[in-house]
């Protein structure tokens, strides 16, 4: 299912890239990617790890993890956003990772420690 999840993902990021270009271009994207999880502090460090497994594979992006502080019932939510230059380099991002062994090792590793609430693109105006 996750496979399906993805592929749709990244057929929508390259539908998304391919109608705008000229906009992608210029536009700061952010993957936001809400998780349940246990033990938000074994989440941090696992994406520390994520993020050499990326630097390796040849992708260049700003990951960062949050904890919701004074957020009503979302108060403990944790929050993993991925930022990049452009649309369209979030479509390459994502082409790279996809056939990448080792990124797809550690995704699978990640299902352990937590579940995805929500998974959104967002781009700056």
């Amino acid at each position: 299912m996750l496979r399906k999840i993805s592929f749709a993902f990244v057929t929508l990021v390259l539908f998304l890239g391919m109608s705008t270009a000229a906009f992608a271009q210029k536009t700061t994207v952010v993957r936001v990617v809400v998780v349940k999880t246990d033990n938000p502090a074994a989440y941090a460090q696992a994406l520390e790890a994520g993020k050499e497994v990326m630097k390796k594979a040849g992708v260049s992006a700003n990951t960062r993890v949050y904890q919701a502080s004074y957020a009503g019932t979302d108060a403990g939510a944790v929050v993993a956003t991925i930022e990049y230059p452009s649309m369209a380099a979030l479509a390459e991002a994502e082409m790279k990772l996809r056939a990448d062994k080792d990124y797809v090792a550690w995704i699978k590793s990640l299902e352990k420690i937590r579940t995805i609430v929500s998974d959104s693109i967002y781009r700056e105006l």
